[in-house]
């Protein structure tokens, strides 16, 4: 499955999750992971960066997030990004310039705007030193000819909550405070230098001991540890237009998990639920923020914490139906597979009773089929789906709310209702400053972090609009039935506690 990947990045993160995955269902992790940085950069020649050793040194550093290793120095951090120093020092360090379009003027609003004594004419035009520049911006803010570029790195303009700051050598850190692990800073920085915490090991410990797909099937009361999969709804479109759900649970049973289901089941049932959440809002006069994105909720517990009161209990899909699945058959434990790096951070550090019990992104997904040589094969009888067209359509931007509303007509509920979309952090942000300055005039904000919605997430392996173009021909055959119907015949959720606290 390497084609997918169009990065040398991608390309490079792949090749050491496969590594490590295949050391670790053969036994020989422990023994054979030092060898990881040889296998993948051979000889004395440089691949990417200035030598080899640098190369190496890198791969070290992601082999011990691979294996689910906290970078030294971050022993107590419960965070799930990290910044590889090593692999930080390609972007250019110094972020304010002068350009060709400066005039020499009198005015030299530049020179009188700098606090800090950096900036000086020279018979060529304004000059900046660069020891002395606190990358304030305030002489780019006051030049009449706008000559002074603002080079923002890249890590820094992707963070939409200002987590990226730099140490005395200019290498970048994450503010963990301000941190909401989006995967935002991994997906854009052009170097590779930024990555997340794998737990892809702890998975394939987990799936040594697991129950058999074909016992289960026989018997849903057999006894053995339990192990089911549970892959998000924007995994449809990933792997092209030819791979349907029955193919995707058909490979991942051959991973050794004892059954899988869709997140869009759970996705149905969020719905149902958090759409009598906004009837209680809508009554009380107050506005309803989705609970589906843990990046967005973590944008309102960190940056936005007087909006506490507008933001939903209900469970997120994930933890809808892993507590389904938990009080179903007592004693199993749930993987989330999806394209989203925060899902890691809703499992560990959210503290949700019943929740997945471990994260894997699609890349590791894909590690994983590489590492068994799984690919996908044709099924002769297609499976019915377990949630509906609009449980799936959570994966895209809007489908939480259109969801929502669908409830609402089912309920016969007939009051109007306003929703608006948030299609990135960005979007977020700005509604949510909207929201607390008093200035929001919807009913229900769905807020999803990524662009395009979760087809946009870190984790993914295919482009959004590639994605897109495949889940548009996918999803022609969806289930059609009700979600209030999904949720209470098809699938009885009515002894599941849905909410996080009330």
């Amino acid at each position: 499955m390497l084609e997918k990947y169009s990065t040398d990045i991608q390309y490079l993160k792949h090749a050491v999750l496969k590594e490590v995955a295949a050391m670790a269902f053969a036994g020989t992790l422990e023994e054979e992971k030092d060898n990881i940085p040889y296998h993948i950069i051979p000889g004395m020649k440089p691949n990417f960066r200035c030598c080899v050793h640098k190369e190496r040194e890198i791969i070290r550093q992601r082999v011990k997030l691979a294996t689910g290793n906290i970078p030294a120095g971050h022993e107590k951090s419960s965070n799930i990004v990290y910044v590889i120093p090593e692999g930080c020092e390609g972007c250019p360090l110094s972020r304010f310039h002068v350009t060709p379009n400066c005039q020499k003027c009198i005015a030299k609003k530049c020179v009188k705007a700098c606090s800090f004594g950096a900036i000086s004419i020279t018979p060529q035009g304004a000059y900046i030193d660069q020891s002395k520049c606190k990358e304030c911006g305030r002489c780019a803010q006051v030049c009449p000819y706008n000559a002074i570029t603002d080079l923002v790195r890249p890590c820094r303009q992707a963070c939409p909550v200002n987590a990226i700051k730099y140490d005395d050598d200019k290498i970048a850190m994450i503010d963990e405070s301000e941190c909401i692990n989006c995967g935002s800073c991994v997906r854009d920085c052009p170097f590779g230098a930024i990555s997340d915490v794998s737990y892809i090991v702890d998975v394939i410990e987990e799936l040594k001991t697991a129950l058999p797909y074909a016992e289960f099937s026989e018997n849903k009361d057999a006894g053995g540890n339990k192990l089911f999969a549970v892959f998000a709804p924007s995994i449809e479109g990933q792997f092209g237009p030819d791979v349907t759900i029955s193919m995707l649970k058909a490979a991942i049973r051959k991973l050794g998990f004892t059954e899988t289901f869709e997140v869009a089941l759970g996705g149905d049932a969020t719905a149902a639920y958090e759409a009598e959440e906004l009837i209680e809002h809508k009554e009380a006069g107050k506005p309803l923020t989705t609970s589906c994105c843990p990046a967005f909720k973590q944008m309102i517990v960190k940056h936005f914490p007087e909006l506490l009161e507008y933001m939903s209990t209900t469970l997120s899909p994930m933890g809808a139906l892993c507590r389904y699945l938990k009080s179903t058959y007592p004693g199993c434990k749930v993987v989330f597979i999806g394209p989203c790096i925060s899902k890691k951070n809703e499992m560990k550090n959210f503290g949700i009773q019943d929740n997945a019990d471990l994260v894997l992104t699609f890349e590791e997904l894909c590690a994983l089929f590489d590492a068994r040589n799984i690919d996908f094969e044709p099924v002769e009888e297609p499976e019915l789906d377990d949630g509906t067209l609009y449980g799936k359509e959570f994966g895209v931007s809007g489908g939480v709310s259109n969801a929502v509303l669908k409830v609402l007509q089912e309920k016969g509920y007939d009051k109007p209702i306003k929703a608006e979309k948030c299609n990135g952090a960005a979007e977020c942000k700005k509604m949510l400053m909207l929201m607390k300055a008093g200035k929001f005039d919807a009913d229900i904000l769905e807020g999803m972090a990524c662009m395009h919605g979760c087809i946009g997430g870190p984790g993914i392996v295919q482009d959004p609009l590639s994605t897109k173009r495949s889940r548009s021909v996918l999803l022609k055959g969806a289930t059609k039935h009700d979600v209030t119907k999904n949720v209470t015949q098809n699938f009885d959720f009515s002894a599941v506690d849905m909410y996080e606290k009330r």
